[in-house]
């Protein structure tokens, strides 16, 4: 089932409910009000009654004296004596008698209402005494009784209506709701065609077309669309990292075949084996690098605890300081890093290889540097790209892979390369993680 209809269903089904409840409502007060109304209906006939008994008892005997209409029909009403027995009934009785016990209480002095039935008719009863004076009804009692079926009627068409209204509402609400999510998932259908052709032809330069309102749906469509730039940049490094890839080992690859054909032409020279030696070696940290830096980037977030001063100590430069700082990570990977750091210093710098182990604003910094100019502030960000610069052109972009799978990044600041992590607060299994504001303050 579609999440159109869906909603539909559920928006058609809480409308009738709602109205259903309403009408239960309006049944309970509707019928409330129409039998009050009845009720104080039968009473003043009764008060009409006794006062025609009390002032003119004469006339209750006149025919038709006593008839009067309740709603659409004629009020039934009898008069009887202290013991009971009739003295007068109205013309709307016909051949009927009312039961003597509806008049038994009225007499004794307890007037008040009461059901009964008539044949197949429905009565409400009002009986009220009779005051004492002249004639036969004295100190009688008089009975008024109507049919209910008027007042069963009027329930009826209003339950009727009302079941009727909530059937049609929830109809129009239904198509209403049909309409406005056909034309509120339009575009998200539209986004789905674009969508699904992009994962069939596999084209990341394609882009899902915007429905250019600022909503749920645009927003959604923006994200989607940041989302492919970001996998059309991923592959485009990807694409260059396989050519760099490529590049890199085809020259080794090359002096490695020219030196085993002048081998199996000429011989072995100790020239030549020093160069073949040179050019496995190369291969070698070229394949083990590749798989280092396709490791960090593959590989979850470590959990162990390591001491930043017990590396800087046995990192091999020239000289460390620093105090204990303890941060979550991977020993060896976070000893590589160093070492690369080391190594890049020892290649492209000069001087003295300084490693520092410390501790600010929340954060860990391990530093490694030299005496040299440092790298050129148009250079900083390209120096951890893969490939760049001498050696494997992968030492670097171990050491940024590393930062980054620890939760924290690598930079450069003239001479200074460092690396900042999130720092173990206190020498206990609680891991401060510094917020943004805190990672902010240690920006270059």
């Amino acid at each position: 089932m579609s999440t159109r209809l869906r909603t539909v269903l559920a928006a058609a089904l809480a409308t009738l409910i709602a109205l259903v409840a309403l009408g239960l409502v309006v049944d309970v007060l509707v019928a409330r009000h129409l039998h009050r109304a009845l009720d104080h209906t039968l009473r003043l006939r009764a008060v009409e009654v006794a006062q025609l008994a009390a002032s003119a008892p004469a006339l209750l005997t006149t025919p038709g004296s006593l008839d009067s209409p309740v709603g659409a029909t004629q009020a039934m009403v009898e008069v009887v004596d202290r013991r009971g027995r009739i003295v007068a009934r109205s013309l709307s009785l016909g051949g009927r008698v009312l039961p003597a016990s509806l008049g038994a209480g009225a007499v004794a002095g307890r007037p008040g209402y009461g059901e009964t039935d008539l044949g197949e008719t429905h009565l409400r009863v009002y009986a009220a005494p009779l005051a004492e004076g002249t004639g036969r009804a004295a100190g009688g009692a008089v009975v008024v009784a109507a049919s209910t079926a008027d007042v069963a009627d009027t329930l009826h068409s209003v339950r009727a209506f009302t079941l009727f209204g909530a059937l049609a509402a929830a109809v129009l609400g239904g198509a209403a709701v049909w309409f406005l999510m056909g034309r509120a998932l339009a575009p998200l259908a539209r986004l789905d065609r674009v969508a699904a052709e992009i994962g069939r032809t596999g084209d990341p330069r394609r882009r899902l077309p915007g429905p250019n309102r600022d909503d749920e749906v645009g927003r959604l469509a923006s994200t989607l669309n940041t989302m492919l730039d970001s996998l059309e940049r991923a592959r485009e490094n990807e694409r260059r990292f396989v050519a760099d890839a490529s590049h890199e080992l085809r020259t080794p690859l090359t002096a490695l075949r020219g030196n085993v054909e002048h081998l199996a032409r000429h011989g072995a020279t100790p020239e030549l084996v020093a160069d073949l030696q040179g050019d496995a070696e190369r291969l070698a940290r070229l394949a083990d690098d590749l798989l280092v830096l396709s490791r960090e980037e593959a590989s979850a977030r470590p959990d162990g605890e390591v001491r930043l001063d017990d590396l800087a100590r046995e990192s091999g430069g020239d000289a460390w300081s620093g105090e204990e700082v303890r941060v979550v990570g991977d020993r060896d990977a976070l000893a590589r890093a160093i070492a690369n750091l080391v190594d890049n210093a020892r290649r492209h710098g000069s001087g003295r290889v300084t490693v520092e182990a410390a501790q600010s604003n929340g954060v860990a910094l391990l530093t490694v540097a030299d005496e040299g100019p440092g790298v050129p502030e148009p250079e900083r960000e390209r120096v951890f790209e893969r490939f760049h610069g001498g050696g494997s052109g992968l030492g670097l972009a171990i050491v940024r892979a590393t930062a980054e799978r620890h939760g924290g990044r690598a930079y450069v600041r003239g001479a200074t390369f460092t690396i900042e992590l999130p720092v173990v607060r206190k020498a206990s299994d609680s891991i401060g993680i510094p917020s943004g504001e805190e990672l902010e303050k240690g920006h270059p």
